[in-house]
């Protein structure tokens, strides 16, 4: 709606974005890239950017809408001030290669809601991203502008390019654009060729510019570098793991017995998370005399859903604790059925996260098909992620989670003996080790012998970490006793996996080469 302000009720704000924020940052971004013949943010990109580091990404609204978008992070001089691409220096745009410790502010992103242009919206957004920058007592900004104009200029070459920036900077020629951030205070330092492929307006250029923090002091960089992690970090996450028992119930009430036990003796231990096992729910198969069919099955365990989730959800309310509640197949609306993780955190929001790949034996008894969507979950612990099972045998899996700025990754797991187990644990020491994260596996023990594809169980339940000099010795947290019922417990520091990823013997985060490979959700 165009001149809304006009209207003397009109409220423009400026102010950090948070996470209910996305769809409608999302949308503005589709809306302001359609002509342009590129594709605008997808959610899990913004989410990353929030959860790499909020406190760099800024919204003006209208009357609580969002009207424009600015996008940063930090990072090294000694990435920024050389030529490099869009997609390799912002990580295709989640802004995963955040630095605490990086001395430039980078501004990757600002648009604008067309329809509310000539209020100075991006001057706003600007000068919110000059503060910030100040306030942090950083060096400076750094971005690579578009000439998005050059397109119909008939400028084909680097060095026309180079002319027609450098008698801008003259204020020989006008760009409605770089123009703007030369008046902003911005210098040149030079025109990078494929900075963004797909901008056809630009033809690919970018101009490399910088702005210098008039506040920093010369005694300012002798002073130690100042940590901001960007999100709300606790000092210590305390995490219960549960090896559960399979055994016959005769009532869904003594099911829920026995999760409740589990989770009373987590919130005990004053637990931040308790995680179950894969498909833990098939236990309530046992309560039917007889054996039942894998179509059978399926309907039975579907009747279950609601009242499942209904108890769950009450449970981490009731005992203050965040629950990862395993999965349980389920029968979602297109008729499909998928095996989803749930989650239920204690301030009462409700997640789902679909199996991305089911396993031949799933496809095969219940006729599961995989789900379509991955996406971290913010807590008040940080941002979490959970892949079931198989699906921590596909890296590019947990790699998109990492985007997003998942520092948790939960693997409740089902498998029925110890060749099984292992893959799934050596998978998911892999994934700490190469993404600098904390694994938290879950499994099943026992047995069912009147429910198909559940009659044995093989698990030891685990925590792992990375493998560098601030965590336990074999990158073990915790582990548990093979087949026997029971909790292990560890305290996770979220600031040491960070420290691990900046300043660690190795750094794989920071040392990917954004500029030969990237994971790209393809799925909007």
């Amino acid at each position: 709606m165009k001149n809304t302000l006009k209207n003397p009720d009109s409220q423009l704000n400026v102010r950090m974005a948070i996470f209910k924020d996305i769809p409608e940052i999302a949308d503005l971004s589709d809306k302001v890239y359609t002509d342009s013949g590129m594709e605008g943010y997808s959610r899990s990109a913004i989410r990353g950017q929030l959860n790499n580091f909020q406190q760099g990404q800024i919204v003006v609204t209208v009357n609580e809408k969002v009207v424009g978008y600015c996008a940063t992070f930090r990072i090294s001089g000694e990435v920024a001030l050389k030529p490099h691409t869009w997609e390799g220096i912002t990580n295709n745009g989640y802004a995963s290669r955040h630095d605490p410790n990086g001395e430039w502010l980078y501004g990757m992103e600002v648009f604008v809601d067309p329809d509310y242009r000539g209020y100075r919206i991006g001057q706003r957004l600007y000068n919110e991203r000059k503060k910030l920058c100040q306030a942090l007592n950083l060096k400076g900004i750094i971005f690579a502008g578009r000439l998005p104009t050059l397109s119909k200029k008939k400028i084909d070459t680097r060095e026309s390019v180079e002319e027609y920036v450098q008698l801008v900077n003259k204020k020989k020629r006008r760009d409605p654009v770089l123009s703007f951030q030369l008046r902003n205070g911005f210098e040149i330092l030079g025109v990078i060729e494929n900075y963004l492929k797909n901008d056809y307006q630009s033809l690919g250029y970018g101009v490399h510019l910088m702005w210098r923090n008039p506040k920093v002091l010369e005694a300012d960089k002798k002073k130690k570098k100042r940590k901001s992690y960007g999100g709300r970090l606790p000092d210590s996450v305390r995490v219960g793991t549960v090896q559960y028992m399979q055994r016959k119930v005769s009532s869904f009430d003594e099911f829920v017995q026995y999760v409740r036990y589990f989770v009373d003796v987590v919130a005990d231990y004053k637990g931040d998370f308790v995680v179950f096992p894969e498909l833990f729910t098939l236990q309530l198969l046992s309560i039917e005399d007889q054996q039942l069919t894998p179509a059978q099955a399926i309907e039975a365990l579907t009747k279950y859903t609601d009242r499942f989730k209904e108890v769950m959800r009450d449970m981490a309310l009731s005992f203050n604790v965040n629950i990862i509640a395993g999965s349980h197949p389920t029968r979602v609306e297109s008729g499909r059925v998928e095996n989803i993780a749930y989650v239920f955190l204690r301030d009462g929001r409700t997640y789902e996260q679909p199996k991305i790949h089911p396993t031949p034996n799933e496809v095969y008894w219940w006729n599961i098909e995989g789900g379509d969507k991955l996406e971290v979950i913010d807590t008040d612990c940080g941002p979490i992620g959970v892949l079931v099972c198989y699906d921590s045998e596909f890296p590019e899996l947990t790699r998109h989670l990492v985007d997003q700025g998942m520092q948790f990754l939960f693997v409740p797991f089902c498998t029925d003996e110890r060749q099984g187990y292992l893959r799934v644990r050596y998978c998911c020491q892999a994934r700490a080790v190469e993404n600098q994260i904390y694994v938290i596996m879950s499994g099943n023990v026992g047995n069912l012998p009147n429910v198909s594809n559940m009659d044995i169980q093989y698990a030891q339940s685990c925590i792992l970490t990375p493998c560098d000099f601030p965590f336990a010795r074999d990158g073990i947290a915790a582990d548990t006793t093979p087949n026997v019922e029971t909790v292990a417990f560890a305290d996770l520091r979220p600031e040491v996996l960070l420290t691990a990823r900046n300043n660690g013997t190795v750094q794989n985060l920071k040392d990917r080469r954004h500029d030969l490979y990237q994971v790209k959700w393809l799925k909007r």
